[in-house]
Parts: C-alpha cells; structure tokens; sequence
C-alpha cells in the first residue's frame, strides 16, 4: 500500500541509504529491504520461473496474510492471521529448507473491519538480527512485541488505540536503537519510537491530521542529515529519525496515502493517495511548511489520473529514473528530475505488491495473479522476462542470497539456486 513525492535538491548532498542495523549485507531485514526502498545489493538474481521450475522450496503458510517475509542468517520471519481461532501469528522458517521451526500466536482477538484488500496481518515484520518485532491489532489497541530468534518474547507494548474502516496495517522501521511506528488513523494520529531492546518510549510526535494513512517512513541522508519521511494524513513530511522533531512539511497533495517514498539523485518520489491520485517531485533541502517553494514536479493535478499513480504499490528508483506500476497494472518511468514520462507499457492486471530490484537494475514487478515481470531499469522499455507461480500474490518480495522470496496467497516460494 503506498503514495510518493519527489525532491529534488539545489544543493551538495549525499543521499545514501541508512542500514536498519548491523546485519549481513544479504538480509532482507524489514519491510521493502536493508533501506526500506525496494533495493538489494546483490546482482545476478534469478529471473526466469515458474511454479514448479528454478523453485528451491515452497512451503505452505497457515492462515491468510499479506505482509512481506523478512530474512536474516539461516531465519525467515512472516506473519499470518488464522481467522477461525481469531489469532495473529509470528511463524519463523528455516532458509535453507523452508520448514516451520516455531509458530508463536500473538494476539488474539475479535476480527475488526477492513478493507477487502487488507487482511488481519498485514504489517512486515522487522529484525536487527537479535530480535525481531511484530504489529498487531487487538480491538481497540495496537500491540507491539518483540521475540527473540527461538520464539521467546521479550518485551510487549501498545501505543494507544487504533481507529480505521479500513483495517490495521502498520510495519515498523528500525533505525540505529530505535523502533519507529507509524501511527496515522482516524483519530489521534502520531509517530512514536521505542528502545528496541526494552520498549521502552523514546518520543512521540503528533501527526497533523486525523486521517488514515499507511505509509511505512523510509530514513536516508538527505541534504546533509538524517531525514525519516512518510506520506499520509494530508500531508508530506520529513522528520529527524532519533527525536521526532520535524524537518518540513508539504500540505497534501490529497488525503490518504500507502505507498511508501523512495529516492534517487538526491531526489524523493511520492506517489499515490485518496480520493485523488498524484505523484510528485519534491526538493528535501528545506524547512517549515515548503509547499509552495519546494515541489519540483506534480503530474497529475487534473485531479490525479488513476491509470498513472499507484495507490497501494510503492516504486522503485534506479539511476536517473523512478519506477512504478498503478494498481491497475500500468507501469510508467519517470525521468527523475524533470518528472517527465519517458514509456508506459500494461504488466497484467491488479497488482498490491511493491516493485524490487536488483543491484544491476533488474526490475521485478508482481502482480495480485502471481505474474512477475522482470523489466531492464532503464529510458526505454525492455521486457526481460515473465514469470508465473500459478498462485496469487498480495505481498511484496524479500532478496536474500541470490535468491527472491515471494509469498502467495497459500504458499511461500523460494526462488533460484543459493549463492
């Protein structure tokens, strides 16, 4: 689920992505990867399958889920919720084998309302390597919980009560000590950080507007400082990670958003929202409410195009361009710093999942019938590969160790020959 903007920057900046913690360079350890972008490090992945060729394992998951698996070592980490007991689940899996090694139930709890698209345990799991941390709903509280590697909690919190008729999603972000949650609803909106080995509360900041959104923050040295930004709650914002002080804010451009940020060339794209679709390109240099002074680029002001946007997918950024595919499966380029559409081409139908990619700018997009499209990143459209696993597709693939994780709607498939 996701929404963007993009920003360009009329100084000298870095803008290397922020690791989540101190782990292999080949762990998928949160949601959308190391830098919570999409991106992996490694090339050469596998891109030709189907779902019963170049499949090292499948094993099926209980319970019905679309959050994305995380990995770290030998250990892979889902979430599911088994609707008949009412119960949300942490499952943990073996790497190299994919059987189930523990299944720990979490909450449980009366099923809330939500949207047709989201289910009870949508929110990516994340690890620093040590411990790894769920979100759950239990009517009327949001639960946070961390467990240790062999199934043990550790600590448990919640950060208050949560309100939306679309259902709970909110995967939490691990920066340097700390475990941020996005805490955007129809009410009390904030964003919260915790000592990731206690619990403990390090700060809260109240979010603008009482609107829910779902949008995971992405964190990245931007403009020579550490800025956490997220979309969502009628606004852009960029916040510092370690206090919750905000940097700047961007009114709009519409109300609800999912897809989460992503940047290139000093650069940050946002795409997506409700009820009016955009994207954006925005310059992350400023400070104060930047509105009118630091929105580079906005397609789709004719009160968004829906075949543009995506809504719930969140893009991918490679070089000079960025990268997304709408919810209704028209993918688009953009060049990065004038905004300008440089191809469009149709991948299938409905898509949910978020587009990754590889270190040599191999693409993958999935679609919600299992079909993924391996496309070259680049100006010009080249079609690599098509792949079908024959199983449908809510969740986001993870990277690890030469090989691509995809979960389906029953199954969870490893993908290719370990490296």
């Amino acid at each position: 689920m996701r929404s963007f903007a993009v920003l360009v920057s009329l100084v000298l900046m870095t803008n290397a992505p922020l690791p989540a913690a101190e782990q292999s360079t080949s762990d998928w350890p949160m949601w959308r990867g190391p830098a919570g972008d999409g991106r992996s490090t490694e090339a050469a992945l596998p891109t030709k399958w189907s779902g019963s060729e170049n499949i090292a394992w499948k094993t099926k998951i209980p319970g019905v889920g679309h959050s994305s698996p995380i990995i770290s070592g030998d250990h892979i980490f889902v979430t599911t919720a088994l609707e008949e007991e009412t119960q949300r689940a942490l499952i943990c899996l073996d790497r190299k084998t994919g059987k189930i090694i523990w299944q720990k139930n979490i909450v449980r709890s009366m099923l809330e309302k939500k949207h047709r698209l989201n289910s009870y345990a949508s929110a990516t799991p994340a690890t620093d390597g040590k411990l790894v941390f769920v979100t759950f709903f239990e009517q009327p509280k949001i639960q946070i919980a961390a467990f240790d590697f062999k199934g043990n909690e550790v600590w448990r919190v919640s950060p208050g009560e949560f309100k939306s008729v679309h259902g709970f999603c909110s995967s939490p972000v691990i920066y340097k000590d700390l475990l941020i949650l996005n805490g955007d609803q129809d009410a009390e909106a904030y964003l919260v950080a915790y000592d990731k080995a206690t619990g403990k509360e390090r700060w809260r900041t109240d979010r603008p507007n009482k609107t829910r959104s779902y949008c995971t923050p992405v964190i990245v040295e931007l403009a020579g400082k550490p800025q956490m930004m997220l979309s969502g709650s009628k606004c852009v914002a960029s916040y510092n990670p370690m206090t919750g002080e905000q940097y700047w804010i961007i009114d709009g451009p519409t109300e609800q958003m999912v897809a989460s940020l992503v940047h290139t060339k000093g650069i940050v794209f946002v795409t997506g929202g409700f009820p009016e679709l955009h994207v954006l390109g925005i310059d992350p240099a400023g400070a104060g409410n930047v509105t009118k002074t630091h929105i580079r680029w906005h397609d789709g002001q004719n009160k968004g195009d829906r075949r543009l946007a995506s809504y719930v997918p969140s893009p991918v950024a490679f070089g000079d361009w960025f990268f997304l595919v709408s919810d209704g499966g028209l993918a688009t380029c953009f060049d990065a710093r004038s905004g300008e559409r440089l191809w469009q081409q149709p991948l299938g139908k409905h898509h949910s999942s978020s587009a990754v990619a590889g270190a040599d700018g191999m693409l993958y997009f999935t679609s919600d019938a299992g079909e993924t499209f391996v496309i070259k990143a680049d100006g010009k459209f080249e079609l690599v590969a098509k792949n079908s696993l024959g199983e449908d597709v809510r969740s986001s693939p993870a990277i690890s160790g030469g090989q691509i994780f995809i979960r389906g709607v029953e199954n969870l498939y490893c993908i290719g020959v370990p490296k």
